[in-house]
């Protein structure tokens, strides 16, 4: 269980009201500034608030790595937390969004380096059918049950790639995100976005045919 800074966060975090805020772009002004520099001055009912706003746009990210719920719970509440730790840092010169954004899409990146180990020896249609994983509801026909087995193949597929193969891939496929704010997002080159979502889909291509030969024999 993480360490926590402060006794009233799990409370933050578990009962916030979730208030998912409208898309902007990452040069519309900080409409949270105010917010954030009472948080950066020690307001808890400050950060509470922006827990509460930013709570399921945090629980959407980490949701694309967790594969349980406790690991979906674990994860955000490690984002909320770098969050308060790291305000002191926000200078204000790029929307708030766009900053807690970055620092998630960090944190995902450290969770999957943590744990790759274990996550490879645990994959299971168990662990699957618990993360809700979407396409899992109304097994049974024909064609719902080919697309269930392609959806499990490609995410066990997905969690033998190395951490960065894995994060490109989520944040372009899975959650849809040009090459530019991929590149933002990620303090990379959009040239290495390139590469390394290339790379990433020839590493998948490869590990699908290395399950799908490993099935075929067992």
């Amino acid at each position: 269980m993480i360490a926590l800074p402060f006794p009233a966060f799990p409370a933050v975090l578990s009962h916030a009201k979730v208030e998912s805020p409208p898309e902007r772009t990452m040069t519309e002004p900080c409409p949270d500034h105010p917010m954030v520099l009472a948080a950066r001055a020690g307001d808890m009912s400050a950060f509470s608030r922006l827990v509460a706003t930013y709570k399921s746009r945090i629980f959407g990210i980490s949701g694309k790595y967790a594969r349980n719920h406790h690991e979906l719970e674990d994860l955000a509440q490690d984002i909320f937390i770098k969050a308060w730790k790291g305000l002191p840092s926000y200078r204000g010169d790029a929307p708030f969004e766009h900053w807690l954004m970055r620092l998630a899409v960090r944190a995902c990146y450290d969770f999957l380096r943590k744990n790759r180990s274990r996550r490879e020896k645990e994959v299971s249609r168990d662990a699957l059918l618990e993360s809700g994983h979407p396409g899992l509801d109304g097994v049974g026909a024909p064609e719902v049950a080919e697309e269930t087995e392609a959806l499990l193949e490609v995410r066990r597929a997905m969690i033998l790639l190395a951490p960065k193969e894995q994060l490109v891939l989520t944040l372009l496929e899975l959650e849809e995100r040009p090459v530019r704010e991929v590149a933002e997002l990620t303090g990379w080159s959009e040239t290495n976005v390139k590469v390394r979502a290339f790379r990433a889909r020839q590493s998948l291509k490869k590990y699908i045919l290395r399950l799908r030969r490993s099935s075929t024999t067992q």
